[in-house]
């Protein structure tokens, strides 16, 4: 069966976010002083091929811990759905 991954990688909410503290100056530069505080991640989707959803997600967890999240800076989280 055919799966797609997305997936959501976050620095830590412990940590502070250089890029997120940026656009936030910048956006309140803009005017948009509404705009409280802003965190910058990645959005990675992966198409897997797997025999189950369950196989699916194993191997989007083992992705996510081996190659696309520092876990020691970042979290995930990801929804698979049939595709």
């Amino acid at each position: 069966m055919k799966f797609i991954a997305h997936i959501n990688v976050m620095p830590l909410k412990e940590l502070l976010d250089p890029q997120g503290k940026a656009v936030n100056n910048s956006l309140h530069n803009l005017g948009l002083t509404q705009v409280q505080d802003v965190r910058i991640g990645k959005h990675v989707v992966l198409h897997i091929d797997a025999p189950s959803q369950a196989d699916a997600e194993n191997a989007t967890r083992e992705a996510c811990k081996k190659l696309l999240a520092n876990q020691v800076m970042e979290s995930f989280e990801f929804t698979i759905t049939e595709g």
